[in-house]
């Protein structure tokens, strides 16, 4: 970080940016922590409730970083699975692997298809439809400066892979 300082000029040793490169590694820390966790862990515990249709969380905020210029994107996951052989999720456990999956260096079609897969497979759900869509600060403050330009992505497994009137449905929901 000292090093980026002099390179763009400022001088690192000026009273204002003196621990400005431990702060920025404590950051980093924080906003990476994803790199040394499972996000899995969290949908081992299951409940036994006879429930097959569509469970739907939407709108869960997520904060990234682009690994292309290491600056933020932002936006919101909206997640919906189908339950198979009555085994469903606490809630607050899809917002926590959003968390842990977004807290990496990141693309967003990664964080989308990352969250279906797990979803899929740690579940054994009947069907997994993940909807993201984000603002990328890479667009909006460098580059071709778009500020508001949104970025949506998608990952549809199981039912909503093969079903385009189950999918409408779901984008219908989330909007």
């Amino acid at each position: 970080m000292k090093s980026i300082l002099e390179a763009v000029g400022e001088d690192p040793t000026r009273e204002g940016l003196i621990d400005t490169p431990m702060r920025v590694a404590r950051m980093y820390e924080e906003i990476f922590s994803g790199l040394h966790t499972d996000a899995k862990q969290h949908l081992t515990t299951v409940f036994d409730e006879p429930y097959s249709e569509m469970v739907l969380v939407k709108d869960i905020p997520f904060y990234s970083v682009c690994e292309h210029h290491l600056v933020p994107f932002f936006g919101t996951v909206s997640i919906a699975y189908l339950p198979q052989n009555g085994k469903v999720v606490g809630l607050s456990k899809l917002a926590r692997i959003v968390e842990e999956i977004s807290k990496r260096p990141q693309v967003q079609e990664r964080i989308t298809v990352t969250v279906a897969e797990m979803i899929m497979t740690e579940l054994k759900a009947a069907g997994v439809y993940v909807f993201v869509e984000a603002e990328h600060m890479c667009m909006t403050m460098r580059g071709v400066k778009k500020p508001g330009a949104v970025t949506i992505t998608t990952a549809a497994r199981g039912h909503y892979a093969d079903n385009d009137a189950a999918r409408l449905e779901l984008l219908n929901m989330i909007k």
